[in-house]
């Protein structure tokens, strides 16, 4: 759950508001969310998919049908520059190995809901100012709409600044520093998601993660988080690791690389604070010359599950191009079961 700063002193459910599923097979409606006290930052979770209600079990289960799987991909060519004139017939796209139809295109610079996810542990003390500046820095290289929101952990995680386009507020929530403690890095991730999943009125998602260490107070593990990430319409998640060459900090390494290849972003771990800034303006670069391809599954699996996605791009001119975007999503991860009838 993210809360404010100033909401120390309360657990604002971000989360779990709850979904009465099961009067479902009644073919009754859950009852509306109680409106949120004034003061509160409660955030309500997204309504059950419309699908089919089966019985299992002694249980009931909900199965959903994904639409339209929507990917949002980089595409460079053999020397790592950003190839952005390609049309839609030079794509193709694999769900499960097997091909699939695009059903939509665009190649144009849209406005972006973004979540700046930035460490507060107590090892960022010297490294904040220089991080706080690489961050209103790619705010400024970004495209003027998009609209941003500022999550600053430790331990704990807090939304320090909601979503706006206004650099002085978020100069001002990136300003509030407290270094301290661990760092709880995959709740962190998991609780930003869930908020630009559930609250953005944009799109096209994105989050960068700043950190300088390794997970060492999350209650989820890595391989939670990336299940909870790596959902369809879940953000693409660009990782800053300003890490050393300890154990822990190989763990980091790979946990990064991990979660920005599984969503669709990039890793990029700087030698040292004086090349954040430089990354920050790469990744707004990024950002702004990227495809969104769309499509509809051939396969309409009614399990829940792993579907692996991958893109490939051919192009007059270009001997190999590699496209970057997320490796596959879960499909049936809204999926409720209710206790055994008569219990």
């Amino acid at each position: 759950m993210l809360r404010t700063t100033d909401q120390c002193g309360t657990l604002a459910t971000l989360l779990l508001a709850g979904v009465a599923l099961l009067s479902a097979a009644a073919a009754q409606q859950a009852p509306p969310q109680p409106a949120t006290p004034p003061g509160d930052t409660v955030q309500v979770p997204l309504p059950a998919p419309a699908g089919q209600v089966e019985k299992q079990n002694g249980g009931f289960v909900i199965r959903t049908d994904v639409r339209e799987v929507v990917l949002h991909a980089t595409v460079v060519d053999d020397r790592m520059r950003l190839v952005t004139t390609l049309g839609r017939d030079a794509f193709t796209v694999y769900e499960d190995g097997q091909e699939q139809r695009i059903t939509s295109f665009r190649r144009e610079d849209i406005p972006v809901a973004m979540g700046i996810v930035v460490d507060n542990s107590g090892s960022m003390r010297t490294k904040r100012d220089s991080v706080n500046q690489a961050a209103l820095n790619l705010v400024r290289a970004s495209n003027p709409q998009d609209e941003v929101f500022i999550v600053n952990f430790n331990d704990d995680y807090y939304l320090d600044q909601d979503f706006t386009s206004k650099i002085s507020l978020l100069k001002d929530a990136l300003e509030r520093i407290e270094t301290r403690g661990t760092t709880a890095l995959y709740d962190a991730l998991i609780a930003s998601s869930d908020h630009v999943i559930k609250n953005a009125r944009l799109q096209k998602k994105v989050l960068l993660v700043v950190t300088d260490g390794d997970d060492d107070a999350s209650v989820s593990t890595l391989e939670e988080t990336i299940r909870k990430l790596a959902v369809d319409g879940g953000p693409t998640i660009y990782c800053i690791g300003i890490l050393g060459g300890e154990d822990h900090e190989k763990r980091a390494r790979r946990a990064l690389r991990l979660i920005a290849e599984q969503t669709g972003g990039e890793a990029f771990f700087p030698k040292n604070i004086d090349e954040v800034d430089a990354i920050t303006r790469q990744i707004a670069h990024d950002i702004r010359n990227q495809y969104t391809l769309g499509y509809r599954p051939s396969n309409t699996l009614t399990v829940a599950g792993y579907r692996t996605v991958s893109v490939k791009a051919t192009g007059p001119g270009f001997k190999h191009l590699q496209v970057r975007t997320r490796s596959g999503y879960y499909y049936g991860s809204e999926t409720k079961r209710t206790s055994p009838a008569g219990n």
